[in-house]
């Protein structure tokens, strides 16, 4: 695959020189191993044949020996290297000797390892939207966060072709595909989710079917908030709490769903919170490809593709976000107020965005980030945003007079 520069690259090489060892996790075919190899003096492939996991067994010398970076892709098929791997850090604490990839976490790995949580992990993701168009993005996430304005900013993206996108997805080796053959690829995706790949990680039985039901499920909750029972009770069997715990817990060892947590924040009006995480898989594209989507049908429906919009803005924030010690939560009361994203930052200042598919709705969305602001939290423990921005589909960058800013989302990056 050729190589395609990606937001996290930076990310990665300073981690390297900062770090005895990196984990690079993400989705299976996001891209980890293309841009791993661009960082490795070294590398081996546990996932190169099926006999390599037991050479890993007899020799690890042989598969932990080479010139630093030294890449060990699909570490999960043999995590008896793990103390292996931390002995030798231990002997020699140098920075950027290991690059860890994989797509999925070990059970035994995350449950009985003191190191793991030692380690940093980068998550990579499937490419964001101005990633994939190839063009250099024109309004910076951190620039935002130390007051810069937009304006004179245009998107040339339609609504016909942002549609496209949301149904193709990120994955990079589709970049050249056309629209029918990305969405078979995502079918597929999904249909190897549920028949192979949790086959090994579920703690309950292995149901492909009813594995299929709740990623639909996952689907047409796109964006919303979810509970074990109500996911549950969305399937057409029924499925019991601890059954989706199980299916979910799988997933999120594969990077396959990634749920947005609601935020908590202090509040100035008697208004209680929810606290319910809304539910995104790892890519919008899959939801589309769940519900049968193509580009036609979800442009014609506009409330599906306002959630599978913002799908899309969660999935580049998290992009952008990640690596930056920052966190992304969700906003929703007891009186209907929700708020799409809540960037909160390590000094414990925030930021606000809202989305809008049409940059019709854009006044609604500015609204309801003010009166987030003025009505609801506690300034005096919370300050000040650091920015409310609206994230929309529409062509134009703007900045108003009390500094709301909306921004087409095919112009945002890091």
């Amino acid at each position: 695959m050729e190589f395609l520069p990606r937001v996290i690259d930076g990310r990665l090489s300073r981690w390297l020189r900062g770090h005895p060892a990196v984990r690079l996790e993400g989705p299976r075919d996001c891209g980890k191993t293309t841009t791993a190899l661009q960082h490795a003096g070294s590398a081996v492939h546990l996932d190169a044949h099926p006999g390599m996991p037991e050479l890993a067994q007899l020799d690890p010398d042989r598969i932990l020996t080479g010139t630093a970076p030294h890449l060990v892709d699909e570490w999960r098929l043999a995590p008896s290297l793990w103390p292996q791997i931390t002995s030798r850090l231990g002997d020699q604490p140098l920075p950027g000797r290991y690059l860890l990839a994989s797509s999925a976490t070990p059970l035994e790995y995350r449950h009985r390892t003191r190191e793991a949580a030692q380690l940093p992990v980068l998550r990579m993701r499937t490419m964001t939207l101005s990633e994939r168009l190839g063009v250099e993005p024109q309004v910076s996430l951190a620039g935002l966060a130390y007051g810069d304005r937009v304006t004179g900013i245009r998107s040339r993206l339609s609504y016909t072709q942002l549609a496209e996108h949301a149904v193709r997805g990120g994955w990079p080796q589709l970049l050249d595909a056309d629209t029918d053959a990305a969405i078979s690829y995502n079918v597929s995706y999904l249909h190897s989710l549920a028949h192979t790949d949790l086959k090994t990680l579920v703690m309950t039985r292995h149901q492909p079917d009813r594995i299929t039901d709740l990623l639909t499920s996952l689907a047409r909750h796109t964006a919303a908030d979810v509970s074990l029972a109500g996911l549950g009770h969305d399937t057409p069997a029924g499925l019991g709490r601890d059954t989706v715990r199980s299916y979910l817990d799988a997933l999120d060892r594969l990077h396959a769903w990634e749920p947005q947590p609601a935020w908590q924040p202090p509040l100035r009006t008697r208004a209680r919170l929810r606290h319910r995480p809304r539910a995104h898989l790892a890519d919008p594209a899959l939801a589309c490809a769940a519900l049968g989507y193509d580009a036609d049908r979800l442009a014609d429906d506009p409330g599906q593709f306002a959630a599978i919009f913002t799908a899309m803005v969660i999935h580049d924030l998290r992009v952008y976000l990640e690596g930056t010690g920052a966190q992304l939560y969700h906003y929703r009361d007891e009186t209907g107020l929700a708020i799409d994203a809540i960037i909160e930052y390590p000094d414990g200042r925030w930021a606000a965005l809202q989305t809008s598919l049409g940059a019709h709705h854009a006044v609604d969305a500015e609204i309801a980030l003010e009166t987030l602001r003025d009505d609801r939290l506690d300034l005096e423990q919370v300050g000040q945003p650091r920015y409310l921005a609206v994230i929309t589909g529409g062509t134009r960058a703007t900045t108003t007079r009390n500094r709301t800013h909306t921004i087409p989302l095919a112009t945002l990056t890091a």
